[in-house]
């Protein structure tokens, strides 16, 4: 929320500095996001009076002024300047902008020119050049009195626009008198009351009001006012919407967001010429359309609450009025309304239609149900006060929440809780200046407008904030004497590995979502879990809780696509989610990988490029498992058939990675083509999931803890290497043959691995026969005390091969 230190001052009597005031700001929880000095983008800017004005020697347009800008500047002596504008005149008074000045509007550097053959020192300036307007016609012409030499900036009393963040659960600071109360509260002024103008209600209000849903719209209240003059707002106006970053548009559409920016309370107000009949709050009909103020067609549903009449909808209720009835420069007749919705129907009707508004943001937090009388005859006496008009009675259709919450507080909390030490006395004066009612026995009524107060741990959270956060000591956790204890888990240990090991590997860290459309969640959805849907959901397309990492890092990867990324390596550690049966959430640890698009680009040795396949996500998984702690060695290579439908990964070109048939390691592969056409992404796709809760944890040593650095004797005899090559199934995978190769001696092979694989041709000579392959294993065989003889060598390849037929492998002739 952005507001100026004038506007400020509106509501709060203080004589604090602009420092002084940050400072407590950030003291009370409203954290300063900025503070931005208007008259830093004016300096060299001066008020400068017009001497003399003459036509250009050698353009048309063109006239050359020569302008007095005070005494300090060119020894007092008069300034030279070229102007094109056609008001400019001699005896006026302007805006100079001296060289060395930056024009605000566009960041240019005034400099002493040349224009035409004549010499320019400066420039006249209009009001869009300053940036403080829109026209620009001619230049800013300002009045006779203003003191030619002074600078514009102090002139014009620009004033110092704060920027601060307002968590969601303070929607009663989403205002300025809202900052000012906390401020005096917190000891830096007074609250200055509300001042309402004052004007003469009379007559029966002539359009008809009521609210047809009690839930969605509690409260409608209204009033007309006939014979109003609109057009441009006055100044002091304008420069408290703009400090707020609102564009003035007109008198009264300015005056409605005046008042909610100003005291949190949004309102709207109808061009009575545009209406037909009764206006009235309703639930929309399912299909029902509206313009909406931006320009856009929604189409509503059943769910959202609207304020139409008996024609059509002129308003999504609490988020956006609507084109149709919007007032104009024409309107004379307008009717107020000033509404209490219910804070969830206004979330989800935001959400369901994409559309953010500052009324929308300030009703689905809860606005003050206390404030409706006094917003609409204030916003109603500053209409008649710069308006003109006459103003009817007011219609209240219904009733706004009026129950006060009451708490029970003890206040030995606050030391307890807040780790500040308060007296009980001034407990109760921060308690009485936020509006809260102590009595004798400490039952505290809330505010109607502090909805986030549930128990006593809030009000202790207010008795701090206004007490000074930074008065709370820092105070250390006690350390027990000796080497310190680690304080990472094993698993939060094991996930710095892997985040190491990942990255290392040349994949990059993406953070994503733990949020879904329901659409790409269902894709991922494991057969027999259940999705985790939010009720309140922070948008329609995050609704659904992650059941994989994957959706999450395949529209990051669709995104780099778009964005011309040629390769995409891509991991991501986090949680999956999933409703357990009695409501409670299941979270899993896991780790994802995504390699997309080109491994190698084209070059010189390689000719076209190379792309990622399913052997570059199966090396990924088992380096990353490695990385985990997980007994690799014990790997067993499966199909995905168990894992569910199968919808995600090709079926011939994806498998898992267990310990046992049950425990699923992991995951690997390519991504079926029916996946990628759901996230819209060309070409193969390998992916990698990590299931990190199914690694078993590794034992705990036994015995004292050394800090020895390990000793390594490496053998003293040559290791010996023999080659085998067997005729297979063509089933079988490799993974099993060596497994069964490294199983058979296990005293004496050390290491097996896989060097060649042949199908040949079939029926002919040094073929191999149909159904079956050529796997060539190299196995290595480490001596211990002795060298191998020949026949302890035969025996060990005895084994070899008896192992390998058991799987229906023969060894080749």
């Amino acid at each position: 929320m952005k507001f100026s230190l004038t506007w400020l001052r509106d509501h709060l009597e203080t004589d604090a500095t602009l420092a002084e005031i940050t400072e407590a700001l950030n003291a009370i929880g409203l954290e300063v996001e900025g503070v931005e000095d208007p008259s830093e983008k004016l300096a060299g800017f001066r008020v400068a009076h017009v001497l003399t004005a003459e036509k250009h020697p050698d353009a048309d347009k063109l006239q050359v002024l020569t302008v007095d800008a005070g005494p300090d500047v060119n020894g007092g002596k008069p300034l030279q300047v070229v102007c094109g504008a056609p008001n400019a005149r001699a005896g006026m008074k302007g805006v100079l902008g001296l060289p060395g000045a930056v024009v605000p509007s566009n960041g240019m550097e005034l400099r002493k020119a040349a224009i035409r053959g004549v010499e320019s020192t400066g420039m006249m300036c209009s009001l869009r050049e300053l940036d403080i307007g829109e026209s620009h016609e001619g230049i800013l012409e300002l009045p006779d009195d203003a003191p030619a030499g002074h600078s514009f900036a102090d002139y014009q009393g620009s004033s110092p626009i704060i920027e601060v963040a307002v968590t969601p659960n303070r929607p009663d600071c989403m205002g300025v008198h809202g900052i000012a109360r906390d401020l005096a509260a917190a000891g830096l002024g007074t609250l200055k009351p509300i001042a309402v103008p004052e004007f003469a209600a009379s007559g029966a209000c002539p359009v008809e009001i009521r609210t047809d849903d009690a839930q969605g719209c509690p409260a409608f209240y209204g009033r007309v006012i006939t014979g109003v003059k609109n057009g441009p707002s006055p100044d002091w106006l304008q420069q408290r919407l703009k400090s707020a970053g609102q564009r003035p548009i007109s008198l009264l559409v300015d005056l409605t967001n005046y008042l909610m920016l100003a005291y949190g309370r949004p309102a709207h107000a109808y061009d009575c010429a545009k209406l037909h009949g009764a206006v009235h709050a309703r639930r929309a009909k399912p299909g029902e359309q509206v313009l909406a103020l931006n320009e856009k067609t929604y189409t509503l549903d059943d769910s959202m609450v609207v304020i139409a009449d008996e024609r059509e909808v002129h308003d999504i209720a609490g988020i956006m009025g609507g084109e149709n009835s919007g007032v104009s420069d024409g309107t004379t007749d307008v009717l107020l309304e000033i509404a209490y919705f219910d804070p969830a129907r206004i979330g989800v009707t935001g959400r369901k239609l994409g559309l953010a508004s500052d009324a929308r943001t300030r009703f689905e937090r809860g606005v003050d149900p206390a404030f409706l009388d006094e917003g609409l005859d204030l916003l109603t006496g500053l209409i008649v006060e710069l308006a003109g008009g006459a103003a009817s009675e007011v219609v209240r259709a219904g009733s706004p929440p009026s129950e006060p919450k009451v708490v029970a507080f003890d206040t030995g909390l606050t030391k307890r809780l807040g780790g500040v030490e308060v007296p009980e006395d001034e407990q109760r004066r921060i308690l009485e200046s936020l509006d809260f009612a102590v009595d004798g026995d400490w039952q505290v009524t809330c505010p109607l407008r502090r909805h986030d107060i549930e128990g006593p741990v809030d009000i202790v959270e207010e008795i701090v904030r206004i007490h000074g956060l930074d008065k709370v000591e820092s105070v250390p956790l006690p350390r027990a004497e000796g080497v310190a204890r680690p304080t990472a888990t094993p698993q939060q240990v094991m996930e710095r590995r892997l985040r190491r090991a990942a990255a290392a590997s040349g994949l990059d860290e993406a953070v994503t979502w733990s949020f879904l459309p329901e659409k790409e969640a269902a894709h991922f959805g494991p057969e027999g879990e259940t999705l985790w849907t939010l009720e309140n959901p922070i948008s329609e397309d995050l609704k659904v809780m992650r059941p994989s990492l994957l959706p999450g890092l395949l529209m990051s990867a669709k995104r780099n696509a778009d964005r011309g990324a040629a390769s995409t390596r891509l991991f991501e550690l986090g949680r999956r989610y999933f409703r357990k049966d009695d409501g409670t959430s299941d979270e899993r640890a896991t780790l994802g990988v995504l390699l997309a698009g080109e491994k190698t680009p084209r070059g010189w040795g390689t000719g076209k490029a190379e792309m990622f396949d399913a052997f570059d996500a199966k090396a990924a998984a088992i380096a990353l498992l490695e990385a985990a702690g997980a007994p690799t060695g014990n790997l067993m290579v499966m199909g995905p058939d168990s894992l569910g439908p199968g919808t995600q990964f090709h079926p011939g070109q994806s498998a898992t990675l267990r310990l046992g048939p049950k425990n699923v390691l992991a995951r690997f592969g390519m991504l079926h083509p029916a996946t990628l056409k759901a996230f819209d992404l060309d070409g193969p796709v390998a992916a990698v999931e990590l299931f990190l809760d199914a690694i078993p944890a590794r034992k705990a040593a036994k015995g004292p803890v050394s800090f020895a650095r390990p000793s390594f004797t490496p053998p003293a005899l040559q290791p010996v290497m023999r080659d085998f090559a067997f005729l297979v199934p063509e089933p079988l995978a490799a993974g099993d043959l060596l497994r069964a190769v490294q199983g058979a001696d296990k005293a004496n092979i050390i290491a097996a691995r896989v060097f060649d694989l042949f199908t040949g041709i079939p029926g002919k000579e040094g073929g191999v026969p149909e159904g079956m392959k050529s796997l060539a294993i190299e196995v290595t065989l480490q001596p211990q005390e002795k060298s191998y003889k020949d026949a302890e060598i035969k025996a060990i390849a005895d084994k070899v091969v008896a192992a390998a037929a058991k799987l229906g492998a023969e060894l080749r002739g």
